[in-house]
């Protein structure tokens, strides 16, 4: 009988890499969100407003979650200004409270939320020991545990509806370290985690209609990591914003379970486990990962 169910997994496992592989050279079919309504959080500025204006024009009714209530009133306003539905709301994810409150206020106005994007991130940009205790506290609460919360708050009402989608905006540095990058990408690490497992909890329940995709682009050029200096720069440049919501929103239509920006970053993480250390530190100083984040200045405050 053991032979048999091995038999059958390895069936299945060949039957799944057949149906990935016919997926990257046929045109995939793309999903609509007419009449969804969608949350996006750190919606202000950045990918997050990009997101909004995207799904927005595909007929999603989009609902606008940050902490920043000019900057996130000026995305519903370029959102209406382009006829789309938007509506805003000042919500600090990082607060457990504060998500359960605005999500039940955003239920109650807007009606079932079938699209949620975890988009919001921080990051401090210094060295273990120069990482004051709230700033690694901070990064935690809203790059990794903003996500638990706000699942939670919104997951009920898809599963009971058997319709929707999460949508995690992580980063290639959930999968490798950096220095300068302890609290950041310990935190996206712990998003990758958290995206897979609820993946596959998804699956167990047996709703079909209910999607997740995980986004794991390069640095994006949005002023979150403005002075980011790699020594290789022009192998690995920074994603000009509008082509990184373009290559995710591509992922989400086509109901693909992970997207990394650009596509070939995905075969780094097949090298990583097998590359010794020292082979992984010389990866490492050629791209000038260890010192890139020396020159780090962050967006500015006004921006």
């Amino acid at each position: 009988m053991g032979f048999v169910q091995l038999g059958l997994l390895i069936w299945r496992v060949t039957c799944a890499f057949v149906s990935a592989l016919a997926q990257v050279f046929l045109p995939a079919r793309k999903k609509s969100v007419e009449g969804d309504v969608c949350v996006i959080t750190g919606a202000g500025m950045g990918i997050g407003r990009l997101f909004a204006l995207e799904f927005a024009k595909l007929g999603a009714t989009v609902v606008l979650w940050d902490v920043d209530k000019a900057a996130n009133e000026e995305t519903a306003r370029l959102v209406q200004a382009a006829e789309g539905k938007a509506k805003a709301y000042v919500c600090d994810v990082s607060n457990k409270n504060d998500v359960y409150r605005i999500a039940e206020q955003v239920k109650t106005e807007v009606g079932d939320v079938s699209i949620l994007v975890n988009n919001a991130g921080v990051v401090c940009g210094k060295t273990l020991l120069e990482l004051p205790d709230e700033g690694i506290q901070r990064t935690f609460a809203v790059n990794t545990l903003a996500h638990f919360w706000t699942v939670k708050a919104f997951l009920p009402g898809m599963l009971a509806n058997n319709h929707g989608h999460i949508i995690s905006i992580a980063s290639i540095a959930g999968h490798y370290g950096g220095v300068g990058l302890c609290d950041y990408s310990a935190s996206k690490f712990g998003a990758v985690g958290f995206e897979e497992c609820l993946r596959y909890e998804i699956r167990r329940t047996g709703k079909q209609g209910i999607y997740t995709t995980a986004a794991y682009p390069w640095i994006i050029s949005t002023g979150m990591f403005e002075g980011f200096t790699p020594k290789e720069g022009w192998l690995l440049p920074p994603l000009e914003p509008q082509h990184a919501v373009n290559s995710i929103m591509q992922g989400i239509l086509t109901n693909r379970e992970v997207v990394f920006v650009p596509g070939y970053l995905n075969f780094f993480t097949f090298l990583k486990p097998v590359l010794p250390m020292d082979a992984m530190w010389a990866v490492v100083k050629f791209f000038g990962i260890d010192t890139a984040m020396d020159t780090f200045t962050g967006r500015r405050k006004e921006e």
